[in-house]
């Protein structure tokens, strides 16, 4: 007999008497009242999150400022904005967002490798916390944009300190071959012609070296490095009084085993305490990641020569995670978890869009599927909604926050007339 694997249940994500529950709410009840496809968050998990993260560095007085682009829904924003944090934005249209949610300017930070000149204006005129800026050319706009509406724009140089972090390709950013960051030699020349920018005072350096990292090494010799940055800047008259750390703390999706943010802050606050600074942190998936499921409902079970395939309602266009990263999730029942027999009920989970790369699992062992029934997919609170897409015709998905026995839809799901709102038809060239 096969026995089903070990599967890594979120913490407020857990099966009662057979059943998965998110905090106090049966998970099947909300999707009965929804429909499926459906992320559904947990309010628990989100502050507790934070909270951890900000005590476990207290000493340095950090600026937690959430990655927007990890989950853009405006409520779990505001949840967090209430709860202390900042917001870490890359565009327009996350400042759009922050300051709708109530986000002090004073908590915002504004990074992205292609800031444009509108977007560099609205920042300033906000009042925004700092821009990290990412090369020298940008650095140069922010100045010429300051210095025309009489503002000093305050920056961190975000460093390329040539760093592997050890994580996927796609999602390692401190290596010299990547897009983002200035190289050392490179900064250190800017923070000594300083004065050369009378519209910019840099304040720091930004350091976000890649997502989904386990351990801190990565992290402390990015630190070293950084440190002869900090040196000579200070040495030219700048304070250089924060360092950023960008986010990238891992989270356990299968087997994982990441470091807690206790930790964390064991490994570098020695560093920062040497370099007198103070921090800020940019957390996405280690706050959200584990805080959401994608709930999807098995439409078919197909038997094919060498495979048995579950295909469910949600796909690549929900959770593109899998596709585009051969990213693993976990997945199970929300109504029992029934061992497979002899290889019976080894299904790979796959979605309804015309594509081969649209497979949410691989060979897992479920039991006796049948149509009708839910699945949950698990670690999907992070680049779920926010990369979910139209393709195929699709509408996206509701998205529902739970907070003890209460839940709310804090996201409708689209509707056919909101798959066609934004598009023309211009009868004078169809004619």
């Amino acid at each position: 007999m096969n026995v089903l694997p070990m599967i890594h249940y979120p913490h407020d994500f857990q099966p009662k008497q057979g059943e998965l529950y998110c905090e106090r709410v049966p998970v099947q009840r909300i999707a009965e009242a929804v429909g499926t496809p459906v992320y559904v968050y947990s309010h628990k998990t989100l502050v507790g999150h934070y909270r951890k993260l900000h005590a476990a560095f207290r000493a340095v007085k950090p600026l937690v400022c959430f990655s927007v682009k990890a989950n853009g829904n405006l409520a779990i924003l505001r949840l967090l904005v209430r709860c202390g944090a900042g917001l870490d934005i890359v565009s327009g249209g996350e400042l759009f967002k922050a300051r709708r949610v109530g986000c002090p300017a004073s908590r915002i930070v504004y990074a992205s490798v292609g800031k444009t000149p509108e977007e560099i204006r609205e920042s300033l005129r906000q009042g925004i916390f700092c821009f990290n800026v990412e090369s020298a050319p940008e650095l140069k706009a922010v100045d010429e944009v300051a210095r025309r509406l009489k503002r000093r724009a305050r920056v961190a140089l975000r460093l390329n300190p040539d760093v592997d972090a050890h994580t996927h390709r796609h999602i390692t950013t401190g290596v010299a071959e990547s897009k983002f960051g200035i190289d050392i030699e490179t900064a250190t020349r800017l923070v000594r012609e300083h004065q050369r920018y009378a519209g910019v005072e840099i304040i720091g350096v930004h350091l976000h070296i890649g997502s989904q990292i386990t351990h801190a090494q990565p992290f402390v010799l990015a630190i070293q490095r950084a440190a002869a940055v900090m040196e000579a800047g200070r040495a030219a008259g700048l304070a250089m009084g924060w360092i950023n750390l960008g986010g990238g703390l891992g989270i356990i999706y299968k087997d994982e085993r990441p470091q807690t943010p206790a930790d964390f802050a064991r490994r570098v606050l020695p560093w920062l305490k040497r370099l007198k600074v103070r921090l800020i942190l940019e957390p996405g998936r280690f706050i959200v990641g584990n805080a959401g499921v994608l709930v999807t409902r098995v439409l078919y079970v197909k038997q094919a020569r060498r495979k048995q395939f579950a295909v469910v309602d949600a796909g690549m266009t929900e959770l593109i995670r899998p596709a585009l990263y051969d990213a693993y999730h976990g997945v199970v029942r929300v109504q029992g978890a029934v061992a497979s027999r002899n290889g019976y009920g080894v299904y790979d989970v796959v979605g309804p869009v015309c594509e081969s790369a649209d497979v949410l699992a691989r060979d897992r062992a479920l039991g006796a599927l049948a149509p009708g029934e839910l699945l949950a997919v698990l670690g999907a609170g992070a680049y779920g909604s926010v990369m979910a897409s139209n393709y195929n015709g699709r509408l996206r998905p509701a998205e529902v926050l739970v907070r003890g026995s209460r839940w709310a839809v804090i996201r409708k799901r689209e509707t056919l007339r909101d798959l066609v709102r934004q598009d023309v038809i211009p009868g004078e060239l169809l004619r």
